[in-house]
């Protein structure tokens, strides 16, 4: 029995070795496979060279979108860069493909592709480089690398918080122009993958297409993939952040038109609390918003329910003055009856008539006939100012009270009118 187990042991310790040596061996057999395919090999010379431009097959899949910044005009992306092209000098027999370690990359030649209107990028290394090197027996090359990269992106924030952005990725090869290297999309429309599953927190992704553009530079034109991708904001968090407070603010105060005009104290201190709580929106979102050189939507709506509640305060203001005029007018007409003032006219005339001598009338017959002239100026201002006092008549309100009539009418009707042409304009023009 232990002479048995002593042989059993040796035959699991010879086979181990045998299959270690059988790995060992097909290893170097592979690499040195690849060092023949490389043997003559030139990688700063690109393929067909000196002939037809190398074509750059490009697919690209979205891992996530980290962040869009409107302060910035940029967003951030983690993306799976792929890109395929034929080396004839890397043509091996066989059906298979061989993947390579991704540090064996730098003795081929690959595609200097970098990524237009990039703010900084940077290739993932944990816990290597995440590169991916496969080589096909035709010669075609897989070179695939992930990239986290902070792209600019140019945004119209006119309709903000309503707005659609389209923004884009562009790729390009720095050195090489359109007669040495062309790139395409390998699937077409399927070419980028990812878009459909992305979560963003205040954006959808409402659609994507992709394109091949020109870059015109002094060196030449160089060809560019492009995928363009538009992003719907979110609008629901603006409504209950800010539109709602703001427009419930603005009906509370035309509570103030059911109050007592003589209740003075209550209804100035309505007023004045609902501007300060008004202004006091305004200023958080000065700090939340994002600055830009134009005039938000949102800033828009801010200023019109801004505009009612000083209106609304301007009105109880407005209200006060014509009772104070009218009470004023009602005590002057209690003192002075009309009657009276006719009757003390009459005497006044009669007596200036009475003491008026016959050289006094000769006297003013001459200044009279003197100052035709005077008269005639003096009849054209007193017509101007009879027009003007008709027309101070005309705005002069007989009943207070209709004031707060009125406005219990016309504000909220007012207010109505003002937003339907504010979300239509901004929400289909």
């Amino acid at each position: 029995m232990h002479f048995r187990f002593i042989n059993k042991l040796f035959l699991w310790t010879f086979l181990l070795h045998w299959d270690m040596y059988a790995i060992e061996a097909e290893e170097t057999d592979a690499l040195s496979g690849f060092q023949n395919l490389t043997k003559d090999y030139n990688k700063y010379l690109r393929p067909n060279f000196s002939e037809q431009p190398v074509e750059i097959a490009v697919t690209l899949e979205i891992a996530s979108i980290a962040s869009i910044s409107e302060d910035n005009m940029d967003y951030t992306s983690t993306i799976f860069l792929r890109q395929r092209w034929l080396d004839e000098r890397l043509v091996f027999e066989g059906n298979t493909s061989i993947t390579l370690d991704p540090r064996l990359v730098q003795l081929l030649w690959v595609p200097d592709t970098y990524i237009v209107d990039s703010k900084k990028s940077f290739l993932h290394d944990v816990t290597v480089d995440n590169r991916l090197v496969r080589l096909y027996s035709n010669g075609t090359v897989l070179y695939a690398l992930r990239i986290t990269t902070t792209v600019a992106c140019n945004m119209d924030l006119t309709k903000y918080p309503m707005d659609r952005q389209t923004c884009k990725l562009q790729l390009e090869s720095w050195g090489y122009n359109d007669k040495d290297l062309v790139y395409k999309w390998m699937r077409g429309n399927d070419s980028v993958r990812g878009m459909d599953n992305l979560q963003l927190a205040q954006y959808t992704v409402e659609k994507y297409y992709i394109n091949i553009t020109t870059g015109m530079d002094e060196t030449g034109t160089y060809p560019r993939p492009t995928l363009y991708f538009v992003l719907k904001r979110n609008i629901i968090y603006f409504i209950l952040e800010t539109y709602i407070p703001s427009s419930l603010l603005v009906v509370l105060s035309w509570i103030s038109f059911w109050i007592s005009r003589t209740s003075v104290p209550a209804r100035t201190c309505f007023g004045v609390t609902t501007v300060l709580s008004m202004t006091t929106i305004l200023m958080g979102s000065r700090s939340t918003l994002p600055t830009a050189n134009c005039i938000k939507a949102i800033d828009v709506y801010l200023g019109i329910c801004f505009a009612f509640i000083f209106g609304a305060l301007l009105e109880y203001a407005v209200t006060h003055y014509c009772s104070e005029k009218h009470a004023a007018r009602k005590e002057r007409e209690k003192k002075i009856p009309p009657e009276e003032w006719q009757d003390n006219a009459v005497i006044l005339v009669n007596n200036e008539c009475k003491e008026m001598t016959k050289e006094d009338k000769i006297e003013n017959l001459k200044s009279e006939i003197g100052t035709n002239h005077f008269r005639v100026n003096l009849g054209f201002w007193l017509k101007i100012r009879e027009q003007l006092n008709m027309s101070i008549s005309f705005f002069t309100v007989g009943n207070p009270e209709n004031i707060d009539h009125y406005s219990r009418v016309a504000f909220p009707l007012l207010f109505l009118i003002v937003n339907l042409f504010y979300w239509l304009y901004y929400l289909y023009f």
